[in-house]
């Protein structure tokens, strides 16, 4: 059976109740878990990332206040949820590992090996995401987590556009990352789109499905990739009666595991595997050197 988790993202403002209110709605849509991030802006983003962009110190709002975990992990406890977290630091692993069910490793911070080494120490199941990455990328986290003696590995694909468009979607390339690395693979869900989240279910065999909540459209991180409880609630009692459909469709793709044309810009600003900052060493020295970019989404 799929595992629906919700994404809180940073749509908990920082606020104790409406961080409760988050476990709760998504535990009352059926939800399996629920997942939080811990970052810190300054060991996210190279200082020549911050200065290119002073903008990036606005998400500063957006951290998770970690004197919340406990109410929130209270709250995952009475509602039944598995707790999850995605760290993006060294000092969030040892954090957070006494207090959740299983950890994360964001598309971002795919190339990190001593990151997800860190996370597969604690000996707490690990989610690999894939956004952005190549399949010999995807291959290379696999081996360092099994070679880190990892319990119960598990992969999303994930398309890192925010938000996805559904005919990039490339849900064959499920079947291609389970196949090829021999282990379960989820569906991290960019798109908002229902018709997406079934098929990857019901066509592609889809072990899990993150997506990520709102509560209300007014979240420090809202947008078209978030779904609001009463969409969530509905997709989720719907998936009964989802069939597989054997027509090929858009939003299948072909099923090569790579980087879609809406990530494309983000990929230089993944964390760097030398010091798990972002962007790419290749990026800073083009930020150092006045060479204006995009900045990172989200």
């Amino acid at each position: 059976m799929t595992r629906f988790i919700a994404e809180l993202g940073s749509n908990h403002n920082a606020q104790r109740a409406r961080c409760l209110e988050l476990v709760d709605a998504a535990a009352s849509a059926g939800c399996g878990a629920v997942k939080l991030q811990v970052f810190r802006v300054e060991d996210l983003f190279a200082p020549q990332a911050l200065r290119a962009h002073p903008e990036l110190a606005r998400r500063r709002a957006w951290e998770f206040p970690l004197e919340l975990l406990g109410p929130v992990r209270e709250r995952c406890r009475a509602r039944g949820v598995e707790l999850g977290a995605t760290p993006f630091a060294l000092w969030a692993v040892e954090a957070l590992a006494d207090h959740v069910d299983f950890f994360k490793i964001a598309s971002y911070e795919l190339l990190w090996h001593e990151l997800i080494r860190a996370c597969a120490a604690t000996g707490r199941p690990l989610v690999l995401s894939t956004g952005m990455a190549t399949l010999s990328e995807a291959a290379e986290a696999v081996a360092v987590a099994r070679s880190s003696a990892v319990r119960d590995l598990r992969l999303l694909h994930c398309v890192s556009g925010y938000p996805t468009p559904p005919e990039q979607a490339n849900l064959a390339a499920i079947a291609t990352l389970r196949e090829q690395l021999g282990v379960p693979v989820g569906w991290s869900d960019h798109t908002c789109s229902e018709r997406v989240v079934r098929r990857a279910i019901a066509r592609w065999g889809a072990s899990d499905v993150e997506l990520h909540i709102d509560l209300d459209g007014r979240g420090h991180e809202a947008g078209e990739h978030s779904w609001t409880p009463r969409r969530l609630r509905g997709l989720i009692a719907a998936l009964g009666s989802a069939e597989a459909d054997s027509e090929p469709q858009a939003m299948d793709g072909d099923g090569v595991k790579r980087a879609m044309a809406v990530e494309q810009p983000d990929v230089p600003w993944r964390a760097d595997p030398e010091d798990g900052l972002r962007p790419l060493r290749s990026l800073r020295a083009a930020l150092a050197a006045g060479v204006q970019r995009q900045p990172p989404c989200p």
